[in-house]
């Protein structure tokens, strides 16, 4: 029988880069739209793959795979997936961690430079007719600030790489980095209290977990600079969004780049989007042509990878290693 596998949901024009890769190994891939729970199972009850991109695998949806060998989800959050429940299953759970790290980076920069400049301030008073510097008063400099990374992973020491020559000083709080890599990066690792309260700049980066669900809260807008900038690249519900807007209209805060929100698409009259200190993105920071078709091509490997009896390449749970020994 020819393995069934399916796309629970996608934003793309076309599957046209899976394909590619599915179809040479003499696979056929179906596609869906799935939204529910109700409609996921329908859809992938009987599928030996899945690639998912936003619908909610939960542990309903897995309990009821037939013979699903392996999910695979486009990019690096696994926030869709219950794994837990998946590798007691026997299931492997994949993704692609290395996909979009330049882009992802670059845009968190691109939110902080255009905050420290005044950019977006600039330019509507620009496009209304008006000419004058002062507008977005006040601008510091950047050169002597702290930068300040939520977790020091790889697009954090991109970040901090290509930042080096700003005369930052930076630090990090990530519990599980590594201090070799931090100190060869000239990064200080500091506990989260200290981070919170000495960021001129504070990226974001953490994945989204039950721990890390509005870990940026009413108390961490409080320690904060009334002069900080908040950027998130990582994921919307790691900050409290109603706390967030306290802060920008109390001036707890002086700023925040935003490319993910608690709900996406977010709102058109969502409070966020009023506020003169705020800039957005639509969740693309990882987003070029070519991150893009890099993404999508491993996403499919991966599932290409286990029905040919491999591990695949990006395995996200490796405790299924121990589960699939003992029903073996």
């Amino acid at each position: 029988m020819n393995p069934k596998i399916v796309v629970t949901d996608f934003e793309f024009p076309d599957l046209a880069p899976e394909r590619a890769v599915i179809e040479a190994a003499g696979f056929q891939l179906i596609e869906a739209q799935c939204k529910t729970e109700a409609e996921a199972i329908a859809a992938c009850a009987d599928a030996d793959a899945i690639i998912n991109q936003y619908c909610q695998l939960t542990a309903g949806v897995i309990d009821k795979l037939e013979r699903c060998q392996v999910i695979s989800r486009y990019g690096i959050g696994l926030n869709t997936i219950d794994v837990p429940r998946a590798t007691e299953s026997g299931i492997y759970v994949a993704n692609v961690p290395d996909g979009s790290l330049e882009e992802v980076s670059d845009h968190a920069i691109a939110l902080m430079m255009a905050l420290k400049r005044g950019i977006a301030t600039y330019d509507r008073a620009l496009r209304a007719g008006t000419w004058d510097y002062t507008v977005a008063k006040p601008l510091s400099r950047l050169r002597g600030q702290t930068l300040g990374f939520l977790s020091f992973g790889q697009i954090a020491q991109r970040m901090a790489h290509k930042m080096a020559n700003f005369g930052l000083r930076i630090i990090a709080h990530d519990p599980y980095a590594d201090a070799a890599v931090a100190k060869s990066a000239g990064v200080e690792l500091v506990t989260y209290d200290k981070l919170i309260a000495e960021s001129d700049i504070l990226s974001v980066h953490v994945p989204l977990t039950d721990e890390t669900r509005h870990m940026i809260s009413d108390a961490q807008f409080a320690a904060m600079k009334p002069t900080a900038l908040i950027l998130n690249t990582a994921r919307g519900p790691v900050v409290d969004e109603d706390a967030l807007v306290r802060a920008l209209k109390d001036g707890q805060i002086a700023g925040a780049g935003l490319d993910v929100f608690e709900a996406e698409p977010i709102g058109a009259d969502h409070p966020l989007l009023s506020l003169p200190n705020v800039i957005t993105s639509p969740h693309c920071a990882w987003y070029s042509e070519g991150s893009e078709f890099e993404i999508r091509s491993k996403t499919a490997q991966n599932i290409v990878d286990v029905l040919q009896g491999r591990e695949p390449t990006y395995l996200a749970n490796p405790a299924v290693r121990y589960i699939l020994r003992t029903k073996a």
